[in-house]
């Protein structure tokens, strides 16, 4: 009898930050626009550079590398903005990511994914929800859900502009 071996597969949107390979889960992601003007909102929080309309409706737009506390960088040709889905309770919430640009899609196959380290990260492993590995480089999948606590979505989505 021939045994099927079952593979598995993970498929996530890569992009760039100060340099390093970050990704989301491409199934939390709505799409990817070219850098717009963002309006930005009184009071917000640091990382919240505003808000921007998308088809109608208004969604927040967060800076990651200040959300990680990375050095600001002009925006270039390659600044895009990530739309993506984050779950809230009960609630899907949209949120825009700034990010240095995109890099694609990528698929990863589930021996090619490991969990992040317990330390030595620049960022809380619980916002991290994978390592990728493939050909010598590194990817780190972010958890969507997390990288935005459930105060800050709060605080964020509070503001009567961006309701």
């Amino acid at each position: 009898m021939e045994q099927t071996q079952h593979i598995v597969q993970a498929q996530i949107l890569r992009f760039e930050l100060a340099g390093e390979h970050y990704a989301f889960d491409v199934l939390k992601t709505k799409e990817v626009l070219a850098i717009v003007k963002v309006t930005p909102l009184p009071n917000a929080l640091s990382y919240l550079s505003g808000v921007v309309n998308l088809r109608g409706s208004i969604i927040p737009v967060v800076d990651l590398r200040k959300k990680f506390g990375l050095p600001p960088t002009p925006d270039t040709i390659d600044t895009s903005i990530i739309i993506v889905e984050i779950q809230n309770h009960d609630d899907t919430v949209v949120i825009g990511t700034i990010v240095d640009a995109v890099k694609g899609v990528t698929s990863f196959d589930e021996k090619e994914i490991e969990p992040p380290p317990r330390f030595g990260m620049r960022l809380k492993s619980s916002l991290i929800q994978s390592i990728a590995k493939k050909d010598g480089d590194f990817v780190v999948i972010l958890d969507v859900d997390k990288v935005f606590a459930e105060d800050e979505l709060t605080e964020i989505l509070g503001h009567p502009e961006a309701s």
